[in-house]
């Protein structure tokens, strides 16, 4: 059987699939030998490496399992995946993944750690259908943001301060349902140890800081990187006189925001009326 001629620098997918291929063939392994390894068919494996189909985490995983050791596969998944990440978040991510504290703020919308599948889908199928991504795109970002919620339940867990936009909370997501579950997961998140949640009202007015999310991590080293985007970019910070200028102005935030408990009482209020539909 004649094999298809890929061309690496074709796109992010055929520069996977060449490596798929290249690092099968030196094993001598079949598709469908690799395929019953990571536990998928013959014809995901030809979809791969024909560059027809995009891996996804799991896979890239699973590859790196079967082909032993390190992360080449993760990684190129991670190069193959930057057309649906914005720049410098790639980066971002490996900080995240290990960092002590984290302080967060979104605007308009529920911080991304803190959402649920529910409303990570609901928010991410409004991009489908509005053509500003496709469902494989929107699959990706879905996939990749469950997996990078399990840092919650990391152990030690970080502390996590949020900061939550009340245009977050009464911007309906999805059906009531999903915004009630939205909620009481909120309310749940709150009742954790390691957990700050603070609302930012609407009463706070020209004395909110930020006009754009932003996100500071706290390293193991502790080292401070800023994370931070408007619609069309993102931008990771490392400058020591900008994150000491983000810090200050989070504090600020947080000392004008709603206390911890009447943050709570104002999540529950909200849900309230969603729960009333």
């Amino acid at each position: 059987m004649n094999k298809r001629e890929l061309d690496p620098q074709a796109s992010p997918a055929a520069e996977f699939g060449a490596l798929l291929r290249t690092l099968r063939e030196e094993r001598g392994w079949t598709q469908e030998y690799l395929a019953e390894l990571i536990g998928c068919t013959s014809s995901h494996i030809s979809a791969l490496e024909n560059g027809r189909r995009k891996a996804t985490r799991r896979i890239a995983t699973e590859l790196d399992r079967a082909f032993g050791p390190g992360e080449q596969f993760l990684a190129e998944w991670g190069k193959s995946g930057q057309r649906i990440l914005f720049e410098g978040f790639e980066e971002y991510l490996r900080d995240e993944s290990k960092a002590v504290a984290m302080r967060l703020f979104e605007i308009n919308i529920i911080p991304s750690l803190l959402q649920t599948p529910a409303y990570v889908r609901a928010y991410q199928g409004a991009l489908v259908g509005r053509g500003v991504s496709t469902q494989q795109q929107a699959d990706e970002r879905t996939e990749l943001l469950l997996h990078r919620q399990q840092v919650l339940s990391r152990d030690p867990a970080p502390l996590i301060h949020a900061v939550i936009d009340e245009g977050a909370l009464r911007r309906s997501i999805g059906s009531c349902d999903v915004m009630v579950e939205q909620l009481k997961h909120l309310e749940v998140l709150a009742a954790r140890p390691r957990v700050l949640l603070q609302v930012s009202p609407f009463s706070l007015g020209e004395l909110r800081p930020f006009a754009h999310p932003i996100t500071l991590l706290t390293t193991p080293h502790r080292a401070m990187v800023g994370y931070g985007e408007t619609q069309k970019r993102g931008f990771l910070e490392r400058d020591p006189e900008t994150l000491a200028e983000w810090a200050s102005e989070y504090d600020h935030l947080q000392v004008e925001a709603l206390s911890r408990v009447a943050s709570i009482e104002f999540i529950r209020e909200v849900r309230k009326g969603f729960d009333h539909g």
